[in-house]
């Protein structure tokens, strides 16, 4: 193990660089990864232009999206049919906006897990936090590609190819889009072309910014989970050998060492629920509608027999149950791990400890009763409970939808 920490070290300069790069790749090409002290005028530059760029494309596809339910939709089950694509394109823009107001916090998360890994130089808990690392490595890697295939196939399957109709005694082919636009003439060929090609953008744009924000938190909780897990090890080897070997420096000195390391991971964990939070918030009404609605629209064209769009909203359906899960067991990791400290501390030999040395241990059993917790908006615990009740008011609103529109 302490031949790959090597490896690694020698292919990309440094451990910290190997934690974050798949948040690099996802952010930077929109713009949205954190300016720093070393960031050159151009690619200051660059991220201001990639900033105006993006705006552009999603407002592009948000506002004729909006102006078609509000002006031109009659028919209620076509304007829920534009509502389920039109809230990834508002609810990704909510995101971007996020993470672009949010930077000086991204900046402070990722700055405090460089520290942390010129920090901790022993070589048993750079494994611990190399493992932890290679996990949000993958998790962030395959949230990203999960979520770019799922709404790039949507994409495809909805925009690039043509739709039977019938009008009257009539059946024409014409083309449709992802989301509707308002009083675009979408028939002709370059124009469908260029607004698919838009669409194309503007969604990639919004897929980064959620896919960035979950990487992100991924990323973010794997490495306080690992700081966590380095802590225990600290006070299991402090409690052992301060009940074999009397050492009063040695172990105040520890002692406060412990004490530092645990509250600089609370704050840590605090940062990223500030980031997380808005964003927790809009993705789990994102993702009601997008599990909501695409199974409300299977329901309503089963009869069809369309495999092409059948397909995609299975899709759709299942892209938006892996988000919303995943951010929720996030939540539930931290918070389980934050209170399993307390509960550590407490199965030691402490009472073997002098007495002051024991009033520390007190205090970092105190601390960790308090309940840490990832919330959405501050409203709402992210926790797997709360994917089971997300996933019941869906089904509730999926059954209320159906006897009002299906009657």
């Amino acid at each position: 193990m302490t031949d790959e920490l090597r490896t690694i070290e020698r292919k990309f300069g440094n451990l910290s660089k190997y934690s974050i790069q798949v948040n690099q790749w996802i952010l930077k090409p929109i713009g949205a990864w954190p300016i720093t002290n070393s960031t050159t005028t151009v690619e200051k530059i660059t991220t201001r232009m990639l900033t105006v760029v993006c705006w552009c494309f999603s407002l592009f596809t948000i506002i004729p999206g909006v102006l078609n339910i509000m002006l031109e939709k009659e028919d209620i089950y076509l304007k829920l049919k534009t509502l389920g694509p039109l809230s990834h394109w508002c609810v990704g823009g909510f995101n971007y906006a996020v993470l672009l107001l949010r930077k000086n916090d991204i900046h402070y998360c990722i700055e405090h897990i460089r520290t942390d890994w010129k920090m901790i130089t022993r070589s048993e808990d750079q494994q611990v936090m190399l493992k932890n690392a290679k996990l949000g490595r993958y998790v962030a890697g395959f949230c990203a590609a999960f979520m770019h295939g799922g709404v790039f196939c949507t994409c495809l399957v909805l925009g690039a190819f043509k739709r039977t109709i019938e009008i009257g005694n009539e059946t024409m082919a014409v083309y449709t889009l992802p989301c509707p636009a308002y009083k675009f003439p979408v028939q002709t060929n370059p124009t469908h072309d260029i607004i698919l090609g838009t669409q194309f953008l503007s969604a990639f744009i919004a897929s980064s910014s959620a896919a960035g924000a979950f990487s992100l938190a991924t990323v973010f909780a794997s490495h306080a989970v690992g700081q966590l897990s380095i802590m225990t090890t600290w006070v299991d080897e402090f409690v052992n050998r301060q009940s074999r070997d009397e050492n009063n420096n040695d172990c105040v000195n520890k002692i406060g060492i412990i004490v530092e390391h645990h509250l600089r991971v609370l704050s840590f964990i605090a940062r990223i629920e500030q980031i997380m939070s808005p964003i927790c918030f809009m993705e789990i009404f994102k993702c009601m509608l997008g599990m909501c609605m695409p199974s409300y629209y299977i329901l309503a064209e089963w009869s069809e027999h369309n495999i092409q769009n059948l397909t995609s909203y299975v899709m759709i359906i299942i892209s938006m149950t892996c988000n919303i899960f995943l951010v929720c067991y996030i939540g539930e990791v931290l918070s389980e791990k934050c209170k399993k400290i307390g509960d550590m501390v407490y199965m030691t030999n402490w009472y073997h400890l002098p007495d002051k040395n024991i009033l520390s241990m007190i205090m970092i059993i105190s601390r960790s009763s308090v309940e840490v917790k990832m919330t959405a908006g501050k409203i709402i615990d992210m926790s797997v409970f709360t994917f089971a009740s997300i996933v019941k008011t869906v089904f509730a609103y999926l059954n209320m939808l159906c006897q009002t529109t299906m009657m």
